[in-house]
């Protein structure tokens, strides 16, 4: 299951849900004012994904050593939430043993860098 970030667009979940992919967006679940730690905290606890376009979830996993939750940071501004949706499809077909196992994953225009948890220092 997905976990969406509050900077994401909320229909990305009912386009994700349309391919079959389960997914829920952080201001639809009261995390709206959130702040990052809680939000990496309750995807731990239900064994999500966390999508976001912030570096700050990446580091706070690169600082702290922790195996999960895995995150996908989006680099590429603009997206609409379909056209999200069609790119995160794509994403976890490529990286979705990764993903199972542990890691942060960067998606730029060009490319798809995977980096496993935890990190070593």
């Amino acid at each position: 299951m997905l976990l969406l970030d509050q900077g994401l667009p909320r229909s990305t979940v009912q386009f994700l849900g349309n391919s079959g992919i389960d997914a829920e967006h952080a201001g639809d679940i009261g995390l709206s004012a959130a702040d990052d730690r809680t939000i990496l905290e309750r995807a731990r606890e239900r064994r999500q994904i966390v999508v976001t376009l912030d570096a700050d979830f990446h580091a706070q996993l690169a600082l702290s050593g922790a195996a999960s939750p895995s995150v996908i940071r989006i680099r590429i501004e603009g997206l609409r939430a379909e056209q999200l949706a069609n790119l995160l499809a794509k994403v976890l077909e490529r990286c979705g043993d990764d993903l199972k196992s542990g890691a942060m994953v960067t998606v730029t225009e060009s490319s798809i860098r995977i980096r496993g948890l935890p990190l070593l220092r």
